[in-house]
């Protein structure tokens, strides 16, 4: 199949086709409820404690909260379940020893505010964030609307015809942004607004001028791009209103891998690069058999378009509802089975050793807090993500990942000694903060090997002034000049892990004032976003009485044969597909 058929872009006919030919299973291992009771009695009990170590999961027929062991076989880490109906087992981490490694970086935290009056006892039942809950909101996820323009077969959330509308209004919006400031010790400082497709709001720019009012310094706008692709004056406009980032679905290298936004991408790229911005993420659902051989490609994708693109950002995938062994066999992939496929297919230039845990994070920002003033702590479960930064050696025409310049734990571990120094001064002026930063740049130098470091690019300098300032502009600054990677694996009833649910980072906010985790929010809909957003929907003949001139086939985006033939002979796709470097050999 060359090219996707005309219509609306639903990945139906894509997908049958890709899923014909199984390249690899996950063998899942047997265990006995013996042995699982054995593994339970020995399990370890505290936070990134050693293996086998005891959880809590759901059952994904009862949806009961039941006990849960993570445990290691043959180089792998699964969690088992014993549910009413017997021992439910799946992959939890393709590597051990991965694991292992993240697991020292992991990072505890404790919030001092909640918006539901419940102890956490029922944990994951009675979501809002509640004294059980470890972090702080790191990234607000705000659904503008379940209306779409694409038709996704496998979407859980974009409304089917008759259906009602999901839509909250903007007071509503600016609450919800409000409760998550409100947080303590630490506010929210990054929106994500999110759909459905947030684009179809034709108050989008007040929304986003909204944000920048309510203090947010970091907007993101999560959309398939197809509006942006057309509507050039869009990009500039919502560009201008304050979003920093277009957090844009991007699965694969061909339309058939990428059937959402193929043919569109090059002109929504055109548009930005016009626009001045905003960055862009790209964000390839990952998914096993399916685009999991185009991941190196991907990446060397985004480096021939680093002027834009900021990073990619890697979701295996959530195998969300009932799905039986044998898919989950066929689709599952963890983090470490997509870093072990971007190893290989980038023939090790970026290697499973270059890649550290979210965590980390949260060590650097304790010297942040101390220094600068700034709290923002990054402290999800040591298993939820992992992350790198690589740079482009245009003088050798090689790509450079930062931990192989940098020392990297070394320089992180010394951060920590500074912070508790500074963390006895009771107050830091602006001189000695300028002194401190100079002191802790010369000292960087011993953490920075020059000869490996990338040529034709002054990386000392942008890490001085972000160390130097400690600003959102000057750490933004790096980011213009590396490509960030990154990988987010939310979770499913299969792989769900209480532990990883208590110290999740990315929430949504509600408009019943409420702020739920992710892996609550939409791995329980009929408790979280499909109950809540049920009581405040339009009825299909409310929105309609609202909206007299609103038909449902409007907001459909229709892809002609004419278009793709277009595209396809244009020298704007030749440029943005076919003209690139390989990097990767």
């Amino acid at each position: 199949m060359e090219e996707i058929a005309e219509g609306t872009p639903s990945g139906e006919k894509e997908f049958d086709e890709l899923t014909k030919n199984v390249r690899d299973l996950i063998e899942y291992p047997e265990i006995s409820e013996e042995e699982f009771q054995e593994l339970l009695t020995k399990a370890s009990r505290g936070y990134g404690d050693d293996l086998p170590h005891k959880t809590w999961s759901l059952c994904p027929e009862t949806r009961k909260v039941v006990p849960a062991v993570v445990w290691e076989k043959d180089g792998k880490v699964w969690i088992t379940k014993k549910c009413p109906e017997g021992l439910i087992t799946d992959v939890y981490y393709e590597d051990a020893e991965m694991y292992k490694r993240f697991k020292e970086w992991k990072y505890d935290f404790k919030i001092k505010s909640y918006n539901v009056e419940n102890t956490g006892v029922n944990c994951p039942f009675d979501c809002g964030l509640c004294p059980r809950h470890r972090s702080h909101t790191n990234l607000l996820n705000i659904v503008l609307t379940n209306r779409c323009n694409l038709s996704c077969w496998y979407c859980f959330f974009y409304a089917k015809e008759g259906q009602p509308i999901y839509e909250p209004t903007l007071e509503q919006i600016r609450m919800m942004l409000r409760n998550a400031k409100k947080e303590q010790p630490i506010g929210a400082n990054a929106v994500q607004f999110t759909g459905g497709e947030p684009t179809l709001r034709d108050d989008l720019i007040e929304i986003i001028k909204i944000a920048k009012e309510e203090g947010y310094d970091h907007v993101q706008l999560n959309t398939d791009g197809i509006r942006l692709a057309f509507e050039p004056e869009l990009v500039k406009k919502i560009r201008e209103a304050g979003v920093n980032t277009l957090y844009l679905s991007y699965d694969g290298m061909t339309p058939k891998t990428n059937w959402k936004n193929h043919w569109e991408i090059p002109l929504i790229f055109e548009n930005v690069r016009k626009a001045g911005g905003p960055g862009i993420v790209l964000v390839p659902t990952t998914i096993r058999n399916v685009n999991d051989h185009e991941l190196g490609a991907i990446i060397n994708f985004g480096l021939n378009h680093l002027d834009i693109v900021r990073g990619v950002n890697f979701q295996p995938i959530s195998q969300v509802g009932r799905v039986p062994k044998k898919e989950r066999q066929r689709f599952r992939i963890t983090i470490p089975g997509a870093i072990k496929r971007i190893e290989e297919q980038t023939n090790g230039a970026i290697a499973k050793d270059d890649w550290y845990p979210i965590p980390i994070a949260g060590h650097i920002a304790r010297f942040f807090e101390a220094f600068a003033g700034k709290r923002y702590y990054m402290t999800s479960h040591f298993a939820c993500g992992a992350a790198t930064y690589v740079f482009l050696d245009r003088e050798n025409k090689r790509v450079v990942p930062i931990p192989r310049f940098i020392d990297v734990e070394g320089f992180v571990e010394y951060l920590e000694t500074k912070a508790e120094e500074i963390e006895k001064w009771k107050k830091l002026g602006r001189l000695q903060k300028l002194k401190l930063g100079a002191e802790i740049f010369m000292k960087f130098k011993s953490f920075y090997d020059e000869k490996y470091a990338p040529k034709g690019l002054d990386v000392l300098s942008l890490i001085k002034n972000a160390f130097v300032h400690g600003t959102y502009d000057a750490l933004g600054k790096f980011h213009e000049n590396a490509l960030f990677l990154g990988m987010m694996h939310f979770m499913d009833e299969y792989n769900y892990d209480v532990e990883r649910v208590e110290r999740c980072v990315i929430h949504y906010a509600m408009p019943d004032g409420r702020i739920v985790p992710f892996c609550t929010f939409n791995v329980i809909p009929e408790l979280y976003r499909d109950k809540v957003q049920a009581q405040f929907s339009y009825t299909w003949e409310e929105w309609k009485k609202l909206h007299p001139d609103w038909e449902y086939q409007k907001d459909k985006y229709v892809r002609t044969k004419e278009f793709i033939e277009k595209m396809r002979k244009s020298e704007l796709y030749r440029k943005t597909y076919i003209d690139i470097k390989n990097y990767f050999g």
